[in-house]
């Protein structure tokens, strides 16, 4: 999958206030900002990103995603403004 399919999918699953990927065909990293986010911990915020790929994880379609993820808030705060 390209970076713009993944990019896709992802938003098209979850309301994206930011969302950066960059990778080599294989291993993804993302930067996800997402209202959606609120009160969940990390690992919920992981699965609802995984669920916005389906079975494109479980068929290898998308190796490895690593992320970072974060409210409106936790953004605005991680980029000094």
């Amino acid at each position: 999958m390209t970076a713009e399919q993944i990019q896709h999918l992802i938003s098209t699953g979850l309301v994206c206030q930011h969302l950066t990927l960059e990778g080599d065909g294989r291993h993804w990293y993302a930067t996800i900002v997402s209202s959606e986010f609120e009160g969940k911990r990390p690992i919920a915020r992981h699965q609802r990103v995984y669920a916005t790929l389906g079975q494109k994880m479980h068929t290898d379609e998308v190796h490895a995603l690593s992320m970072k993820t974060f409210t409106p808030a936790e953004w605005q705060a991680q980029s000094g403004d």
